[in-house]
Parts: structure tokens; sequence; C-alpha cells
């Protein structure tokens, strides 16, 4: 599916992942797109790395910086990206986000993409 046009140039999105009871958990992230898919940075040991390790099914909707939801949610899956296949996520990341490029920012990190599906 393409990428929803609510999100389609934001500059934030809340990234729900869920925890094992069932419950989700938002986060706001900086996210990039590619094709049609969405693309996150985190920290290899984040609490939502955590979660969409045992599942990825997440959900997304645009938001300010501080987390408030601005527009309508979408079903997606995460998938953890190998180290191998990161390069386009990471350079999509540091097109959109110049602080991504700075160096503070790229240790212990790993990228997730983001199939959005409706």
């Amino acid at each position: 599916m393409a990428i929803p046009k609510e999100i389609h140039g934001q500059k934030y999105v809340c990234l729900t992942s869920f925890r094992k009871s069932g419950i989700g958990v938002g986060t706001p992230v900086w996210f990039a797109e590619s094709g049609d898919k969405l693309y996150v940075k985190t920290r290899i040991d984040s609490g939502k790395s955590k979660r969409i390790r045992n599942n990825p099914t997440v959900r997304v909707s645009p938001c300010t910086i501080r987390g408030k939801v601005i527009g309508p949610e979408f079903a997606g899956k995460a998938r953890i990206l190998p180290r191998e296949q990161s390069k386009p996520a990471q350079e999509a990341i540091n097109r959109k986000y110049f602080l991504a490029r700075l160096s503070i920012w790229n240790s212990k990190n790993e990228y997730l993409e983001i199939d959005v599906t409706g």
C-alpha cells in the first residue's frame, strides 16, 4: 500500500508498538519515506525494538514532536532491517534530518522498515 497522504511529508509519526499483554505504547519518532515504506531509526536496546521483535504489528499516525496525534492512525507491519540492508533507510533518514548524520546519533542504532497496510 502507498504511504497515506496524511503521513506523507510530516516531520514526526507516532509509532505504536505492542507489549506482550497487548497494550500499545506510542512513541513520537523521526521517519523517512522511500517508495511505499516508512523507515525509522532507533536504538537496538530501545523498548520499541524489543516490542517489535516480539510482535511486528504496529500503528502509525502523524503527530507533533511531543507525540500529540494530529491525524488518523494506520495499521502496519514493522521489521528490523539486518545491518546489510539498512543503507537505503539510513540515507533516507539522513536526507530528511540533518541531526541524524551526527555520529552521536549513530552508535548502537538499527533501522525499522514499516509497511503501512491501511
